[in-house]
């Protein structure tokens, strides 16, 4: 990986082009916050190839590796998040959080001067906050993008100050003041996942031909929960003969579900997926979480989907996320408490109702919205000054 997309600019070092717009991606923490801004910086890519974009991070989260992947300059700021209860560590975190945040403000203002952006976006996470804050204080224009139909506590504190908040989700709008700018565009996610072949998909995990097909998964590290109670029903779920499951256990169980779980023609069992194009394409029902962006991508693709909420997230934010799919009639809603109780009734049963399993993918559809990335690209790239315009 290049060791300049790591690097901090220098000051006076990211020359202003004529007419070129300049974006700056504030993002950090956690995928959902990290790949809406790369999808983003793609399709503002797409349309003006020499724009200048660069984003802000942290070194020790995932977009240090992810966004130079993509093909993105990152430069680190300082963040830490206040850590609640009173544990010795929380209290130690806590004692340093005035003056991390005064040390990213500074970064945060430093990077602005020297990038100059035209534009930052931020999509949440906490790096967002120092770098919107100095983006507000420097003048700049801003918009903000929010993934869940809870928003989180960074994107509310920045909104008053954007230009436009962008929501994936109509239950959005009632933790934004009344007179925010909102547009519902959706989740930004990869136009790939709606370009896959079935045939290649089938051929990709060998899937028999006419088999109903389970994906099962719980993200990269996956889900205890979900991992358990399919453990408990897979028998039942493999004893029609006509169905097939792919099993993402996540890095975290896999080993040992590989060493427990007896082989079997019509399983698949990985330990992560690195093709969702093909598992979405393949897939008949989806029992997994309900992150933003996962929610999203199952829109997007028809994906009828059995959604498990972690209850181990900021303000149940994932229950949310999981009605709205619900109340469209995309998903069914199906708490961890009640997983083993209603797995038999509410994905074994599902997965014998192909006129229902139709009707839930007609109206994941529906509720999608495959061009969210372009539609806030457009709004990033009109926020910035014309061509022939001397800029910022």
């Amino acid at each position: 990986m290049p060791e300049a997309l790591h690097q901090a600019p220098a000051a006076g070092a990211l020359k202003r082009a004529p007419g070129t717009p300049r974006v700056l991606f504030a993002c950090g923490g956690t995928g959902g916050h990290v790949y809406p801004a790369i999808a983003i910086a793609d399709a503002i890519r797409a349309r003006i190839p020499q724009a200048a974009i660069a984003f802000a991070g942290t070194k020790d989260r995932m977009e240090w590796e992810a966004v130079p992947k993509a093909g993105y300059a990152i430069h680190p700021i300082t963040v830490s998040g206040f850590q609640r209860g009173l544990s010795p560590e929380a209290l130690a975190r806590n004692a340093a959080f005035p003056f991390k945040l005064a040390k990213g403000l500074w970064e945060s203002l430093r990077l602005i001067g020297n990038f100059d952006p035209d534009v930052v976006v931020g999509t949440g996470g906490y790096a967002s906050g120092p770098v919107g804050l100095a983006a507000s204080l420097r003048g700049k224009k801003m918009v903000i993008q929010e993934q869940n139909a809870y928003a989180g506590a960074t994107n509310k504190l920045l909104a008053p100050r954007a230009d436009h908040v962008f929501l994936a989700f109509d239950a959005a709008r009632a933790f934004f003041p009344e007179d925010t700018p909102a547009t519902v565009a959706g989740n930004p996610v990869r136009q790939d996942l709606t370009e896959a072949s079935a045939t290649e998909a089938r051929e990709h995990f060998g899937i028999p031909e006419g088999a109903r097909v389970l994906l099962a998964m719980g993200g990269s590290l996956g889900a205890g929960p979900i991992n358990g109670a399919l453990k408990v029903h897979l028998k039942e779920v493999l004893a029609s003969g006509e169905t097939f499951v792919i099993w993402a256990a996540g890095k975290r169980y896999y080993q040992t579900l590989n060493a427990a779980v007896p082989a079997h023609e019509r399983l698949k069992l990985v330990p992560y997926l690195d093709r969702m194009d093909l598992a979405y394409e393949a897939a008949d029902l989806v029992l997994c979480r309900s992150g933003a962006i996962t929610c999203s991508e199952l829109a997007v693709t028809g994906t009828p989907s059995v959604l498990v909420p972690s209850p181990n997230v900021t303000a149940d934010h994932q229950t949310k996320n999981a009605r709205a799919l619900a109340d469209a009639g995309a998903a069914i809603l199906l708490p961890e408490a009640d997983l083993d109780a209603r797995f038999d009734d509410d994905v074994i049963a599902l997965l014998d109702a192909p006129d229902l399993l139709d009707q839930m993918r007609r109206k994941a559809l529906a509720i999608a919205r495959p061009d969210a990335a372009d539609e806030i690209a457009r709004a990033v790239i009109a926020l910035a000054p014309p061509p022939g315009a001397s800029g910022a």
